[in-house]
């Protein structure tokens, strides 16, 4: 089928007259609609690409601040150590110290009960051999004789010069 060529004219005419309108009042619009939408997609793949950046930029700055609050911990914990194990050191030089001090005093208090006891005994030892003494000159000198003999013999002792 072989269309005439009247209608060919025809169809030539209005399609130049559908192109010269599309031309004169369609086209600009769709190129301007094309290139805004171009426009737009660029923009947006430029803050796409710059939201990529920044959110890189937060990420590495977020690695530094959990670097920072690390490092604080440890510098903290570490602190915390030195003070107890201070704590503990000097928790322990007092208890010794303290430990030392009641020895020394049960030590002093041991001494002195001794000291007194040996005293006391002393004391008793001294009153016996006073008691002892006593009964035996009250029995060596119940008679004179016995008196004047002793008398005697504590003279010859005693040198006079």
């Amino acid at each position: 089928m072989i269309p005439d060529t009247g209608l060919t004219i025809w169809m030539l005419i209005t399609f130049m007259i559908v192109l010269f309108l599309l031309t004169k009042y369609a086209w600009k619009p769709i190129m301007k609609a094309i290139k805004d939408r171009e426009k737009s997609i660029e923009d947006a793949l430029k803050s796409a690409e710059n939201a990529k950046t920044e959110m890189n930029n937060l990420k590495a700055e977020n690695e530094k601040i959990l670097q920072a609050a690390r490092n604080e911990r440890d510098i903290m914990i570490k602190e915390a150590r030195e003070i107890r194990e201070s704590m503990i050191a000097e928790a322990k030089g007092k208890a010794k110290a303290e430990g030392e001090k009641l020895l020394q005093s049960a030590r002093e208090a041991i001494q002195n009960e001794k000291m007194a006891a040996i005293t006391d005994l002393k004391n008793q030892v001294a009153q016996l051999s006073i008691d002892i003494a006593e009964k035996i000159i009250a029995r060596e000198l119940s008679s004179e004789n016995k008196q004047k003999e002793l008398l005697g013999d504590l003279l010859k002792e005693v040198k006079l010069n």
